[in-house]
């Protein structure tokens, strides 16, 4: 077998297979026994039919079933005998198939590219940490969810009101006020004020009873529809909030000694939480940073059968994510940027010889039971299942990447005031409204 391959270019592949008659004779003779078998000809039974008469009467269609069945056969010969691992099916061409003489063809694919990653020096990659900077208000809105959390519900009977949840049965009705049959919502938990039942649905619900029934107008899809629904009241119930004092301190955090360390362990949670917010937020522009440095050529089809992998698992989680093409394009970024860190990663890896053993595995899950010793039991049943243990692998090796990709960066620390994120948030809700 003759191959010549031709680079198009970092992915791009296109291999010309040149066999003689010799190497393929055989295959054709079995290609003829096969064609016999589906022969149907008046004095011969099925497989039967002399080879004679059939390369007489069916030679073209023998020899065109030898093609269609023997290209991709002698295809992935080839590439193996070539070493190339293709990531799409090939595009076949330039078709030649001489009976006694040779088969030669054309196959055009695309493979994942070696990646070359620049030279690294220190301070190669700039990227931007931020430092968050809580206040009292922080603290006191954490204390508040975990009054919430610490809430009794009581029954109202003397109409609802803001805040207060009512809970329902929704029946749409058309515009005559005639109920849709098969558009019915049972028991729904409706909050007063929270939307979509703020601005004039909230003052129809505000003072509303048990056994009072109303109309909503509601939004049922992106585009701005909306749906009239009859609302029949089974309930209203309504948080009660637990006074913050001594007694609220010891359930909600026994360790506490009094309110001054109450909430300086809260203030410490809450610093935790935004430096974990932080970190993550850092490795992300680390990864950016990186790709930018490299900015990797990638294979269209494999760009595209990883997109076509989060579109659908998008519109599995989301039923009512119907439109396709507009998902598509939403994440048709996040795809290439995953693709490219993908081969960043691999070429890494390769270049570093890292790797992930089972007593880096070992010590992790031991390491995760001696910080959490409740849960220790839980937490080896968890990754007992391979594919658990599959992703924690990959969890570390990915931390050793980010490890390696921080001895070139040049980190710029930004600081970050919480009460001005929540002016944002608060100016977003506003825009909103």
């Amino acid at each position: 077998m003759d191959i010549q391959q031709k680079e198009i270019n970092s992915y791009a592949r296109e291999i010309v297979i040149d066999l003689s008659w010799d190497e393929i004779k055989d295959d054709f003779e079995s290609a003829i026994k096969e064609f016999s078998k589906k022969v149907k000809l008046p004095g011969f039974r099925p497989g039967k039919v002399p080879r004679k008469v059939l390369m007489k009467q069916f030679q073209p269609a023998i020899e065109a079933d030898f093609v269609e069945n023997s290209v991709n056969t002698y295809y992935l010969k080839a590439v193996q005998e070539k070493g190339m691992v293709p990531v799409n099916m090939g595009n076949v061409s330039d078709v030649h198939f001489h009976h006694g003489e040779h088969f030669k063809f054309k196959v055009a694919f695309e493979v994942e590219p070696e990646v070359t990653i620049p030279k690294m020096k220190n301070k190669s990659l700039k990227v931007e940490k931020t430092i968050y900077i809580t206040d009292d208000e922080d603290i006191d809105m954490a204390i508040d969810e975990m009054r919430q959390g610490h809430a009794e519900v009581k029954t109202v009977e003397d109409g609802a009101k803001l805040d207060d949840f009512v809970i329902g049965d929704l029946q749409e009705i058309d515009a005559t006020g005639v109920p849709i049959i098969g558009k019915k919502l049972e028991t729904r938990y409706l909050k007063v004020g929270q939307v979509p039942f703020d601005g004039e649905n909230q003052k129809i619900l505000d003072g509303i009873k048990p056994g009072d029934k109303c109309q909503v107008t509601v939004p049922i899809d992106e585009k701005g529809a909306t749906a009239t629904f009859e609302l029949s009241v089974q309930n209203v119930e309504r948080q009660v909030l637990p006074e913050v004092n001594d007694d609220f301190i010891k359930s909600a955090d026994p360790e506490a000694k009094d309110m001054s360390d109450f909430r300086e362990r809260v203030k410490e949670r809450l610093s935790k939480a935004y430096e974990q917010r932080s970190d993550k937020a850092f490795d992300d522009h680390l990864t950016d940073a990186m790709i930018n440095h490299v900015n990797p050529e990638f294979p269209p089809s494999m760009a595209e059968s990883y997109l076509g992998h989060m579109v659908e698992d998008v519109m599995k989680s989301n039923p009512g994510a119907t439109d396709k093409e507009k998902i598509k394009e939403m994440y048709q970024p996040v795809a290439e940027r995953n693709l490219k860190w993908y081969l960043i990663r691999n070429t890494i890896i390769k270049n570093e010889a890292y790797e992930i053993t089972s007593e880096d595995v070992k010590a992790d899950i031991d390491q995760r039971k001696e910080d959490n010793p409740n849960e220790a039991k839980e937490l080896e049943k968890y990754f007992k299942k391979p594919s658990n243990r599959s992703r924690l692998e990959d969890d570390l090796m990915e931390k050793k990447l980010l490890a390696y990709l921080n001895n070139f960066t040049k980190i710029k620390e930004v600081k970050v005031n919480t009460k001005d994120l929540r002016k944002q948030s608060e100016g977003m809700h506003n825009h909103e409204a």
